[in-house]
Order: C-alpha cells, then structure tokens, then sequence
C-alpha cells in the first residue's frame, strides 16, 4: 500500500480508501461480512474510511468505530458526514441553509457520529450535499469554527453534489474547507476542469468517489 498526505491536514492515508456506503441499509448486507471485509482491509494496509450517517441510520459509523477499536494499536482515519435535515440529495439552490444544516442539527449528528465511532475527535467531518449559494450564510462559518473549537473535528470537509464539482468553489475559498469529495473516475473527469486545479493552489485535500463507477469498472 502506497501511502500520501491528505491536503494540508496532517493525515498520511492510503492512497485507496474504504467506502462504507454498501454496508448498511441495503438488502443482504451482513454486519459481520462487513466487519470481516474491513478488517481485511485494515491488514492489507487501508488506513482511509469513509462512512456517513445517512448509510443505515448510523449502522456504518458503529462498524467502523468497531474495527477501529479493535486496531487501537494502528493509526486509521475516520470521515463521516452529517446528513442534510431535510434528508434532500443532492442540494437545490432552491433549498435554505438553515433549514439543510442549521447549527443544533449539525452539534447533535457531529455528537451521535462521535458516539457510533467512539472517538473524541472526528478525524473528518463532511456535510452530505452543498449548494455554493450557502457559502454566505454566517452560520456556516461560525458552526465549522465551533465544531473545532470544541475539539468536536480534526478537519472539515463537503461531499459536493453529484456531477457537480463547481458547486463548492466558493465554499472551498472560504478557506473553511480542508478536504472535498467528488466523484471521479474515467467516465466523470470534470472536476480537472477548475476544482483540481483549486485544490491544488490552495492544497485541499481530494477524496475521489465512485472511482470504478459503482461497480461498472
């Protein structure tokens, strides 16, 4: 396993990392098969997992909080994401901040996510869509503050909308954002177009989603 920095925070993660999405919530998904495949995954060197609340009500979280406290002695970073209130994907401009990610929402799922991981410190938290449109909102700035004020998070970090790697550019010069999700991959190469070059003048870190397509490749 190869291994690199994630951005400007100060993780050095594999470079393939492990998504959660598969492991709950979806028909025939077995918890003990999943905790199987990620401590596989673990032994072969992935240190990267990324999970969401959205993935089975929490499920996903606390199997990954399982594996990780069963590999205390190893360093394994956790992204998760806090799910839109209105429970709405992807993100319309149409949709207000306060009523997608106001503050009490974002405090008490970053609270339920910390206990399903049985940390402290979330490693990476992401909101599960975004419209740029919100960029603006002062409680947007003031929330991701608090959330590492309080030790809550390590790094903050958006999971744009699908097929629109655009839609974050504002946030990510806010310099709020030190980590963004999109999907790419060898059918979807329109993040190069100006979000990879952002990324890398401002040395945001990248999760590439879907890489293989959901299966297809």
């Amino acid at each position: 396993m190869r291994y690199r920095k994630l951005g400007r925070t100060s993780a050095d993660v594999s470079d393939i990392g492990y998504g959660l999405w598969g492991m709950s919530g979806w028909t025939g998904s077995d918890d003990r098969e999943s905790l199987e495949s990620l401590q596989a995954s673990v032994d072969s060197g992935c240190t990267f997992f990324d999970t969401a609340w959205a993935y089975g009500n929490g499920n996903s979280d606390g199997l990954l909080g399982e594996i990780m406290a069963r590999n205390r002695g190893k360093r394994l970073y956790a992204a998760s994401k806090i799910p839109p209130k209105n429970w709405k994907w992807p993100a319309s401009p149409d949709d207000k901040y306060g009523e997608v990610f106001p503050p009490d929402h974002v405090f008490d799922y970053a609270r339920r996510i910390r206990e399903k991981l049985r940390v402290e410190t979330i490693d990476l938290l992401q909101f599960h869509v975004w419209d740029d449109g919100w960029t603006a909102h002062p409680d947007f700035r003031k929330t991701v503050e608090e959330l590492k004020r309080r030790g809550w998070i390590r790094w903050f970090g958006l999971s744009v909308n699908r097929w629109q790697p655009e839609n974050g550019l504002a946030a990510i010069e806010t310099g709020l954002v030190d980590v963004v999700q999109v999907i790419y991959n060898i059918f979807d190469q329109a993040p190069e177009d100006k979000l990879f070059p952002l990324c890398q003048k401002l040395n945001i870190g990248v999760i590439a989603r879907v890489p293989l397509d959901e299966g297809s490749l």
